[in-house]
């Protein structure tokens, strides 16, 4: 990233956990794997279209406005962006991330068949409402202050 410009949509945190259904832990940079996700990650798989998920910080100030004490990562997400609306974009949009990678959007939301552990401890879920999820189109390094834009 060049550190004399600050991009105004950019990922505040790059986020991977062992176990699925779980906090991700910030860890500011991985390698997106393509066709896969995150290497390292448990939602790493060619088999699924939900290969990395999204979700805005400004979805997570929602929560924190209603007194949640949450941070990136808290609600099982891969990527948290800034300054990006996310919820408007349509299945098939191509993001940028990083210096080389490209993300597709696969699904908007999800559905949520029982209370799931990020609900059980932060008390309500945003992911279902306002995260999206894509498949890696092209692999590359993401770290944290890079840029995420629309292509």
């Amino acid at each position: 990233m060049n550190s004399t410009k600050t991009p105004s949509q950019r990922i505040l945190a790059v986020c991977t956990s062992t176990n699925k259904g779980m906090k991700k832990k910030n860890v500011q940079r991985e390698v997106l794997v393509e066709n896969s996700g995150f290497s390292g990650d448990a939602h790493s798989s060619p088999e699924t279209h939900r290969q990395v998920s999204l979700l805005a910080m400004e979805s997570i100030d929602k929560m924190r406005e209603l007194g949640l004490d949450v941070k990136p990562g808290d609600f099982a997400e891969n990527i948290t962006t800034c300054g990006l609306d996310l919820t408007p974009l349509p299945v098939g949009t191509r993001l940028s991330a990083g210096q080389d990678a490209v993300l597709e959007v696969t699904q908007i939301g999800k559905e949520c068949h029982s209370p799931c552990e990020i609900s059980r401890q932060v008390g309500d879920c945003i992911m279902p409402r306002e995260g999206i999820f894509c498949r890696v189109i092209k692999g590359g390094n993401v770290e944290t202050g890079d840029e995420i834009r629309i292509i």
